[in-house]
């Protein structure tokens, strides 16, 4: 989830179940009337039976290397967030989901009745009758723990809570994803998703979405989903433009080789998160601040600084815009910290020539360093007002403490791998705006 200014990283994530709500959850169900749904997981043209186990033929071509890569649309700014259009139920209908690499849940808003919902670009999901038992491995992934109470053993419920106190309360089902993959197959896959009946939304003005796109490192994510049912390696990315656009990717359509690669840390099991503490180079320099854990997080349009690089960040960029014909704009509120030049700015090339990268560098039990640079596009935006402005925020004064957060803005023109199998988190720079379309077509 994400919001125009601020961004929004996951903070707590809490699953319960509920006398009250699953009792009426339930009753809507049962008088719906709908058909149930298949017990199969797979249905395509080239496949008679609907259960992926019982079609080696389909899944070994799967597991050779098959890809799924949705286009992409929205920007850091203006708008704020990027969504992907997924096609689910039967008959399918389109949704326009955000996508979050720092949640796992995928759900939609949902026509179960609705108690609150927020405008939707689409009409409310109408869900299936195939509800998640309570003591579905899914729901014990989602609850974290399996010490947990089950009054409706039929059913999931789950509430999840981000940094904004935004929140989506509902049950969890199977329904169907149609999914186009990159050697031309098209599949029917039953997945779980989140039917969230009961959403809070703080902000008035929160732009209109379907629901939110899990991408993260648990099993109720879709890429684990897809890989349980053997036809993706666990491993999601994507691959944001600067101008706007791009796409995200479930399983392989890159070449290992060209991408610059650190340990995903095995000690924090919810986030894409590396595994050794980064130093912050300012234009190739050292500076002393060092020790940063860093976590990497669509669910945020910009960046997060603890305190302590933040201050450090801020006096260099105040010392390097010394002697240059740039003033702080202090009318700007677009971000805390913005720039005037001599005129207003029309594009990031412009900027560029007073700015200089910065760069994490990550390293891995004394190993050689991974060396994430951010370009000045990477962490400036222009505003309305035709000012520079920080995309790099203080996270200590939102409450994320030592905490040091990835989002868009600095991975722009990358594409970004998480690889769950191996364990590593990849990048490289690219060219965001071209969209594979095959498996022939690699990155």
């Amino acid at each position: 989830m994400k919001s125009a200014n601020w961004g929004l990283f996951l903070l707590l994530l809490l699953f319960f179940t509920s006398s009250t709500s699953s009792a009426w959850f339930g009753s809507k169900h049962k008088s719906s009337g709908a058909s149930s749904s298949s017990s199969g997981r797979i249905r395509s043209d080239e496949a008679s039976s609907s259960s992926s186990s019982s079609s080696p033929f389909l899944l070994n071509r799967f597991r050779s290397g098959s890809a799924v890569v949705f286009p992409v649309h929205g920007n850091v700014y203006p708008v704020g967030f990027y969504n992907v259009t997924l096609n689910i139920g039967q008959p399918p209908r389109p949704y326009f989901l955000d996508i979050d690499t720092g949640s796992d849940l995928t759900w939609l808003q949902c026509d179960a009745p609705c108690s609150r919902c927020s405008q939707t670009p689409h009409p409310l999901y109408r869900p299936s009758n195939d509800l998640v038992p309570c003591r579905h491995a899914l729901c014990a992934s989602l609850h974290q723990t399996d010490n947990y109470d089950c009054e409706v053993p039929h059913q999931c419920d789950y509430e999840v809570e981000y940094a904004d106190h935004y929140s989506s309360l509902g049950v969890l089902l199977h329904d169907v994803y149609t999914l186009n993959f990159t050697n031309g197959v098209q599949l029917k896959v039953r997945m779980a998703l989140g039917c969230g009946y009961d959403q809070i939304f703080p902000d008035p003005s929160h732009h209109p979405l379907d629901g939110m796109l899990g991408l993260g490192r648990g099993k109720t994510s879709l890429t684990s989903q897809l890989n349980s049912q053997g036809l993706v390696r666990n491993v999601v990315g994507h691959c944001l433009s600067a101008q706007g656009g791009g796409y995200i990717f479930f399983g392989e359509i890159y070449d290992s080789s060209r991408l610059t690669w650190t340990p995903m840390s095995s000690r924090d099991y919810k986030h894409y998160s590396a595994a050794g503490a980064a130093e912050l180079l300012f234009g190739g320099k050292r500076t002393g601040v060092g020790n940063l854990h860093a976590v990497f997080d669509t669910g945020s349009s910009y960046t997060y600084f603890n305190s302590n690089a933040y201050q450090a960040l801020i006096s260099w960029l105040r010392k390097e815009s010394g002697g240059k014909p740039l003033k702080e704009a202090h009318g700007d509120q677009t971000l805390p910290l913005c720039w005037h030049g001599k005129r207003p700015f029309k594009s990031m090339y412009e900027v560029r020539k007073y700015f200089k990268p910065i760069t994490l560098s990550f390293s891995s039990n004394g190993r050689s360093k991974a060396q994430f640079e951010i370009p000045p596009e990477g962490y400036l935006i222009i505003s309305n007002m035709g000012n520079v402005c920080l995309g790099i925020l203080n996270g200590s004064e939102v409450g994320m403490g030592d905490l040091n957060l990835i989002g868009d803005i600095s991975m722009l023109n990358k594409v970004m791998v998480f690889d769950n199998d191996k364990q590593l988190i990849g990048w490289t720079p690219a060219d965001c705006d071209r969209v594979p379309k095959s498996r022939d077509v690699s990155i």
